[in-house]
């Protein structure tokens, strides 16, 4: 903790994570304007994925979840400010989708769950490696959905499977949870599953920004916590 009293503490964290989400990453995208398609995937997934690193620095009070998914909370509010037409910023290329999981994953599971790991990871980096690779390794499309490939399906399994893994022996040093082979097996099929919703027709019809994380969610608490 920053400070010996945790709230304190976690309002501290809360914002210079706040300063840094919303100077550096933002002039940056101003001065891109959102034209350069891998800065941008490359802030949708650290949107998420830093913001997990962090967990272990808030308390462990009850308000510590609380505090951490307010981070992303502002994001969202911000954008539905931009949508509305209230306040124009070009800068903004976190979508509502990301933003709503990683609020929800962090208030509801928080860094106790192998649900939060699985919904982040494979969000924000198995469907955004995925959108990478299938753009600049297209190769065979898959029978059902021409506008996915078998490369970007493949790298949405396997990073938001690393991902997982990695973020689970990183919580479980902290004694946050317990990392074993098992929960490896249940990341793997939370992974392939939410690989396989996605090259579906359907993920191209809604946002697959809540397909996924909603497939990791369903097939997570059958994989994961049984």
């Amino acid at each position: 903790m920053l400070h010996h009293d945790p709230l304190i503490s976690d309002f501290s964290l809360q914002q210079l994570y706040l300063l840094s989400l919303f100077s550096p990453s933002l002039d940056c995208g101003k001065k891109l304007q959102n034209e350069d398609f891998l800065i941008r995937k490359l802030v949708h997934i650290s949107i998420g994925l830093v913001l997990m690193l962090c967990w272990p620095l808030f308390s462990t009070d009850r308000w510590g979840s609380y505090f951490a998914a307010f981070i992303i909370g502002v994001n969202i509010f911000r954008m539905l400010v931009i949508e509305l037409g209230i306040w124009k910023d070009e800068a903004t290329v976190t979508s509502k989708g990301t933003a709503v999981t990683i609020t929800l994953a962090t208030i509801i599971y928080w860094r106790n769950s192998p649900i939060s790991i699985a919904a982040i990871c494979n969000l924000c980096a198995g469907d955004v490696m995925a959108d990478v690779v299938g753009r600049r390794f297209s190769g065979k499309k898959i029978p059902y959905n021409k506008s996915k490939s078998y490369a970007g399906s493949i790298t949405m399994a396997s990073s938001g499977f690393l991902a997982s893994i990695g973020y689970m022996w990183y919580f479980s040093s902290f004694g946050f949870m317990e990392g074993s082979w098992k929960k490896v097996i249940g990341f793997l099929v939370v992974s392939v599953a939410t690989a396989i919703v996605e090259s579906l027709p359907i993920s191209t019809d809604f946002d697959d920004n809540l397909t996924v994380p909603l497939t990791s969610i369903l097939v997570g608490r059958l994989s994961l916590l049984i």
